[in-house]
């Protein structure tokens, strides 16, 4: 009984204090299930548990992307040049640089994500198309990327975008150059650089500038390609176009990728009676036909590069003093920060960084990844079908480039890039300079190539 009494006495004194807090109370948890609010059932088959709800946008840290590249190989040289320029540009996005005029340069991370930060993992193809494709998978389903850029390769390219496509997540291709690329009614494939078939025809108008302007004239062209999808697509387009401007194709040439031996083709063309040579080759084939010619005594009046090979860094590295004279189509030059000086303080930044110059290869990469970069931002959103929706809305200006380009803008259809356009350079003293169109040339072209016995 008195324990009661005691009870009682100790909860009112407690009633009573409570009505002296004059504090805010706190929320109230919410009440049981009544007969008008009954509980909600178990989720069923056929009423599947909600998701949990997605991490806002300023929640996000980073935004991961892929990129496959020839990292290790016979390409290697090659995966190093476009590893630097994807990195360069990965961290102008991630950075602040108020004085570069580039898309997301004054800003640091994605602004429309939160400040979050782009991440590269990088996939190595070593130039194999399997394991290009499967370099691809996992990255998409293993890594998690929003997105993949590669893979400089056409033929690589080509069974890489197959994956992405399957997967559904966007691929850009910031340097691949096979017309057939964007034949395919892919819908997630986009393209920034222009393509073989317009680079082909650009050899011979500037050929036919050569024979209007400066008195020129070629009547026999030989091609030599390797014999993978890149180059095979490049001799169906030089051939066509050689025919169309007036030109005899008096050989063509197939010789195996990676070949190691290359005499008997050396000794073919010096048979034809060429007065040029078109040529389209990966980095060390294009090193052991150099030192062929040499050797041989090959020497037509001019050697017309289908980029790659001809403008990697270890070309000239290797060749020194013999890689002088050729001539090469291109999408990117050194020399154009005469009339476009962002050019030349983003080349500052790579040398800086990588003890070398810029290159064709390193300044597409570069331009892909900002391409990427900018419609990931504008999506405001990681979902694939957002970063899709805002590629095929890309309308960069071609002074937000380092590329001769007039921008980047993507063909609803094919997702090609309908802005860009090539230029032509030469090898002048161990270094490249424009030559073509004669309204960007920073120098006159030598022609023809000096003998290699008149050579220093």
């Amino acid at each position: 009984m008195k324990r009661f009494a005691l009870f009682t006495l100790v909860a009112l004194m407690g009633l009573g204090m409570a009505g002296c807090v004059s504090a805010a109370t706190p929320t109230p948890a919410a009440p049981p299930p009544t007969a008008t609010q009954p509980a909600a059932p178990p989720p069923t088959a056929t009423q599947p548990a909600a998701p949990p709800p997605t991490a806002p946008a300023a929640a996000l840290k980073e935004v991961l992307i892929g990129a496959v590249y020839p990292l290790s190989g016979a390409a290697a040289p090659t995966g190093l040049d476009l590893k630097n320029g994807v990195e360069l540009a990965i961290d102008i996005v991630n950075n602040k640089y108020p004085d570069l005029n580039l898309p997301l340069a004054k800003t640091e991370g994605l602004p429309n994500l939160g400040g979050a930060k782009l991440k590269v993992v990088f996939g190595d193809h070593q130039a194999v198309p399997e394991k290009g494709l499967s370099e691809t998978e996992r990255l998409i389903t293993s890594e998690k990327v929003v997105a993949v850029v590669g893979a400089y390769h056409s033929a690589v390219t080509a069974t890489a975008s197959q994956a992405a496509e399957r997967l559904k997540v966007p691929f850009l291709n910031p340097e691949s150059t096979s017309p057939t690329l964007i034949q395919r009614d892919f819908k997630w494939f986009f393209r920034t650089t222009p393509d073989d078939e317009m680079f082909a025809e650009n050899f011979f108008q500037f050929l036919k500038d050569l024979e209007k302007t400066k008195n020129i004239k070629i009547k026999k062209v030989a091609i030599l390609y390797e014999n993978t999808l890149w180059g095979q697509d490049v001799n169906k387009f030089e051939d066509k176009y050689a025919k169309q401007y007036g030109y005899e194709v008096v050989s063509s040439i197939a010789y195996p990728a990676k070949t190691a031996e290359v005499t008997s083709e050396v000794q073919r063309l010096k048979a034809s009676g060429a007065d040029i040579l078109l040529q389209a080759s990966y980095v060390s084939d294009a090193i052991l036909f150099m030192k062929t010619y040499k050797q041989l005594d090959y020497n037509p009046d001019a050697l017309l590069a289908m980029d790659a090979g001809f403008i990697d860094s270890a070309f000239l590295k290797t060749l020194g003093n013999d890689g002088n004279y050729i001539f090469s189509r291109e999408v990117w030059a050194l020399d154009l920060a005469t009339r476009k000086p962002t050019v030349k303080t983003v080349n500052d930044m790579y040398k800086q960084r990588y003890g070398t110059d810029m290159n064709g290869n390193s300044a597409r990469a570069f331009t892909g990844i900002l391409t990427l970069a900018d419609a990931i931002n504008r999506a405001g959103s990681t979902e694939p079908e957002a970063i899709r929706k805002a590629l095929q809305e890309t309308n960069l200006p071609g002074d937000q480039l380092i590329m001769p380009w007039g921008g980047v803008k993507f063909d609803p259809k094919t997702g090609q890039n309908t802005l860009g356009r090539g230029i032509i350079v030469q090898v002048q003293a161990g270094a490249y300079y424009t030559v073509w169109p004669f309204d960007l040339a920073s120098k006159e072209i030598i022609w023809p190539m000096p003998k290699w016995s008149a050579r220093p």
